[in-house]
């Protein structure tokens, strides 16, 4: 437009057809050009204006808002902003607010960035540039809410838009059911029309748990992904914090913070409106965003305080805090300069209470800027130590520092004290109650920090300080705390070419540091063959091509041999002052990693030994995160345990955990978890454990169909317990020939079934083998004896180096019943009839008879003893006379059985004429490498004589025991006992994993 011919008040965009001349000419209601030339005439003409809309200071400190342009009718930008359309001056004006250098909101920036990136964006747009809508005066909005109108203008140019944030068109939220109200144009664009399209329903938003700073966060990321629901979500911040402050103020502070308010969000939705259009935030735009909750926060904060008595100021931090980039989402704070700002600031602002904000401050060149995410207590630090206070507390929603991830370890506690140097590796390793960098400020003037929760004013906290106090019980251990870091992977760099090739290491790392990747562990063998290190995830695609690139010609010739790639690792770290001076804690360390069967992949430790770092499976983070933590003593020793066969046995052992269970863990720190039980048709399976006072109800009403599968799955999968224990309470065979496979994924195996170790001897000698090369342990001592130590009594002869000669014994609890009341005038059929009315038989007596569980139990301690002998070779005289063997039932057994009366009292009648008593034995003849089990005859002041009851007698004979035999003598039948056996089993694994014996 010239002097003669103003610019248009409407204007169309018209391109001719292709035959056009490339002029340019002005008429009323029209501008008509070739494209190309149109194009690079617009593309000149906005660059010129988001130049002087970048350099534009308004003045006397006024706060810039979307009317800015219009407003100043001097700028040379008037004459070029009229003919915009909005979304276009949107993006002007975000660019005149960044570039604005008054401290005013909304804030310092410089817009050189800026305004290349816009002018990118407009070059980009107007390679596709259509018809934009060229409107002045913009519409005034006289009732609405607009969600979508559909706007003509002079008859020539129609499409649907969304009025843009900050125009004069407010929307606001009405009932459920409210028809849009109708836009009208003002008087000056008579020719104009806007109508509501149709009619929507508004319904109330559900309030949001969203942070403060999350949402504002959430502003910019909906803005810059071009959704339309960024509008929506600032109408909540709006209303929050508007909710919020007529809840805590009132009168004229109240009135001041509403004003405030209401143009701060004015501002915002401009801004918000440019990055839509952009599609891309810069770091500068979302700094400006995002500190607003913090300026809001603040302000309402110390108008409550002042509204309750206390004189009360508050500090917009941006005034004081100077810090300096130093890198990718890192900032420097400049302590001198920052010093003098707040010097200043006192003096111009004296109060006795100030809230100051936290989270945001400036760059020396008054550009508003953040301490980045989860800053807010890093600048508490900051102030901390300027102002030399005498303690920091930072609040927040947790009672302080824990020893783990209490989502991870339900056992953790709270530390009552920290040193700063184990604060620091903490908050390296992800504990996420305090920002890295926080102690950085303040262990210069030795300034303590307390983290405290203001949900619970009633708890300590934890103190961060210099040389911590030393704390009661088991937190005064070495070890204070472990923390882990997932979704890493380890990248190893090996060949024999890189030993003793000076920039070697500085290579690999240079070639990661070109592609931004940071590096969170590494580990370098003494030899210099190998280095390993890890990387986020994340980044290791590009540093692993970096590095093949980079050691191109190295690979080629052979000097490396590879650069490899681990994926899905965790790093475990842990930490503690005194570990320098401990001795041991690295194996203590390692032997509970083992003991829990997870493999270690890499090491670092630095000299300081202020933490000891493993490099794990992510799968098994957490299961060595709880069991690392157990075997110091920070929790309880957990074992997840599974109950196959809720028989007899299986009922009894679960009630005697249940007695037990509140005493295991106050005395013995061990918390035994059952998380399933199984019979041969249905299971219980539980993820935190079944409540044994309610087994039986919950068995019946929440079982599902049993699957062994499944059932061994849920204890192996379940990586919050690192200890898992299967403990098989029944006789089957096909049961116990699962051991080897559970043994194999690192579960314990506990059970009194002898099926797995009186088997096929190649079985059982791959078994033991599996077991003796692993740290999984596999305990049968209830598979002889019942509760009686005999199977840790042999290992213990064996393993000092005595050597057995013989093992005798009467085994069978129901054999040593039956013989020890079969004396006087007492047939043999009524003593069998009374054990099985007592219940010391199996439901068929032929079972006890027959012989053969003694010999199994011979098997058992002759394998035990070294022999190979298989169960067929062990000859076997059995009590159920050969007519009976055929019998269908126990009944037709136990009524033919007085038949034989006869030939049993002559028997005994014998051996009583001889001064002896009848004893039905197994016997391990280790000198002669055979065993046997037979009915023999004893002196009565033999011990095998003089049993009672049901009690079983073994004696071994050994070169140290050899002209008296070494007697264990006890109840050896019965549930109780039985059942006592397999607990104590389940106590001697407890105190191998590290529970206190």
């Amino acid at each position: 437009p010239t002097k003669d011919s103003p610019a248009p008040t409407h204007a169309r965009l018209a391109p001719r057809d292709s035959a056009s001349s490339s002029r340019v000419s002005w008429r009323r209601g029209a501008l008509t050009a070739s494209p190309p030339l149109l194009r690079s005439c617009l593309f000149l003409w906005f660059s010129q204006i988001l130049q002087q809309a970048s350099n534009h200071q308004p003045s006397n400190g006024a706060t810039v808002n979307p009317h800015w342009l219009s407003q100043h009718h001097s700028s040379p930008i008037r004459a070029r902003a009229t003919a915009l359309s909005h979304p276009y001056a949107s993006l002007l004006w975000a660019v005149a607010a960044a570039g604005n250098s008054s401290t005013q909101r909304p804030g310092p920036n410089s817009a050189s960035q800026q305004t290349r990136s816009c002018c990118s964006f407009l070059r980009g747009q107007l390679d596709s540039f259509s018809v934009p809508f060229f409107l002045d005066p913009p519409l005034s909005a006289v009732d609405g809410p607009l969600r979508t109108s559909r706007l003509s203008l002079a008859g020539h140019v129609s499409g649907c838009i969304n009025p843009p944030p900050g125009w004069p068109c407010r929307r606001k939220q009405g009932p459920a059911g409210q028809r849009l109200g109708a836009f009208i144009s003002s008087s000056r664009a008579p020719e104009v029309k806007v109508w509501a399209e149709k009619s929507v329903s508004v319904e109330q938003a559900e309030p949001t748990a969203d942070l403060p700073k999350d949402m504002m966060y959430n502003l910019v990321n909906k803005a810059q992904s071009r959704d339309d629901s960024y509008i929506t979500a600032l109408d909540e911040v709006f209303e929050k914090h508007m909710g919020t402050a007529k809840d805590l103020l009132a009168g004229e502070d109240l009135a001041r913070f509403l004003s405030q308010l209401h143009t701060d969000i004015s501002n915002l939705k401009a801004m918000l409106r440019a990055i839509y259009i952009a599609g891309h935030a810069t770091e500068s735009f979302s700094d400006f965003v995002v500190g607003y909750g913090e300026l809001w926060s603040a302000e309402m904060l110390s108008y409550a305080i002042k509204k309750s008595g206390t004189p009360c100021s508050w500090m917009d931090t941006r005034e004081v805090l100077v810090v300096n980039p130093s890198g990718s989402n890192q900032v420097d704070p400049d302590y001198l300069e920052s010093q003098k700002r707040l010097e200043k600031w006192f003096a111009r602002c004296p109060a006795e209470t100030i809230i100051a904000t936290g989270f945001i401050a400036s760059t020396p060149d008054n550009i508003p800027t953040t301490l980045k995410r989860d800053g807010s207590d890093f600048s508490a630090a900051i102030i901390g130590s300027i102002v030399k206070a005498r303690q920091v507390t930072i609040w927040t929603d947790v009672d302080g520092v824990f020893s783990a991830d209490p989502r991870k370890v339900s056992e953790a506690v709270i530390l009552s004290t920290l040193s700063y140097q184990e604060a620091w590796e903490m908050s390296y390793f992800g504990a996420n109650v305090l920002h890295p960098r926080t102690i950085i400020p303040v262990m210069k003037y030795n300034i303590p920090i307390v983290i405290r929760n203001i949900f619970n004013t009633s708890s300590p906290g934890t103190m961060i300080c210099q040389q911590p106090a030393n704390e009661n019980g088991d937190l005064d251990a070495c070890v204070k705390a472990f923390a882990t870091i997932d979704k890493l992977a380890l990248v190893n760099v090996e060949g024999t070419g890189m030993a003793g090739v000076p920039g070697t290491a500085s290579a690999i790392f240079g070639a990661v540091k070109d592609v931004g990747a940071n590096v969170v562990m590494i580990s370098q063998a003494s030899s210099e063959h190998s280095v390993c290190f890890a990387v986020p995830e994340k980044e290791v695609a590009s540093v692993s091509a970096a590095l093949h690139v980079r050691f191109r010609e190295a690979l080629a010739a052979g000097r490396l041999s590879k650069v490899e790639v681990i994926h899905n690792c965790s790093i475990l770290a842990a930490v503690g002052l005194r570990m320098a001076s401990t001795p041991g804690v690295s194996a203590t360390l390692f032997d509970a990693l083992a003991k829990a069967n997870i493999n270690v992949r890499a090491i670092a430790q630095g000299c300081s030994e202020y933490n000891i770092t493993v490099v794990l499976k992510e799968e098994d983070c957490v299961r060595a995160l709880r069991a690392a933590h157990a075997r110091f003593f920070l929790s309880k020793t957990t074992l997840a345990v599974g109950i196959i066969g809720p028989g007899l046995i299986g009922r009894t052992l679960l009630n005697q955990l249940k007695d037990q269970a509140a005493v295991l863990k106050e005395n013995m720190n061990i918390d035994l978890r059952v998380m399933g039980i199984t019979g041969s048709k249905t299971m219980l399976l539980s993820d935190i454990g079944i409540d044994l006072t309610q087994w039986k109800q919950k068995l019946q009403s929440e079982a599902e169909p049993a699957n062994l599968d499944k059932f061994v799955h849920h204890l192996s999968g379940n990586h919050f317990f690192p200890n898992r224990v299967l403990v098989d309470c029944t006789a089957d065979t096909s049961v116990a020939s699962h051991y080897y496979d559970w043994l194999k994924k690192g579960i314990h195996v506990i059970t009194p079934n002898k099926k797995a170790n009186s088997g096929p001897l190649d079985r059982y000698q791959k078994l033991r083998t599996l077991q003796r090369a692993s740290y999984t342990h596999y305990f049968y001592e209830a598979t002889v004896g019942a509760g009686l130590p005999i199977i840790s009594t042999l290992r213990g002869l064996l393993e000092t180096g005595d050597n057995i000669l013989c093992i005798e014994g009467i085994f069978s609890g129901t054999l040593s019943y039956i013989f020890n009341n079969f004396e006087g005038a007492r047939t043999f059929s009524d003593v069998v009839a009374e054990a099985k009315e007592a219940g010391y038989t199996e439901p068929d007596p032929r079972d006890d008879l027959s012989g053969t569980d003694v010999a199994r139990k011979v098997i058992i301690l002759a394998r035990e003893s070294g022999l190979r002998l298989e169960l067929s070779d062990i000859p076997v005289r059995s009590l159920v006379p050969e007519e009976l063997r055929s019998c269908t039932s126990a009944d037709e057994y136990m009524q033919k059985l007085p038949s034989f009366d006869q030939d049993w009292a002559r028997e005994r009648f014998d051996a009583e004429g001889a001064g002896e008593v009848l004893r039905y034995v197994g016997v391990v003849d280790v000198v002669n490498k055979k065993g046997q089990v037979e009915l023999r005859r004893y002196k009565r002041d033999h011990p095998f004589a003089q049993l009672s009851g049901s009690d079983n007698i073994i004696a071994f004979t050994t070169s140290r025991y050899k002209e008296q035999p070494l007697i264990v003598r006890g109840p050896g039948a019965g549930a109780e006992v039985t059942a006592g056996g397999v607990f104590s089993d389940i106590l001697r694994l407890a105190s191998y994993l590290g529970a206190p014996s």
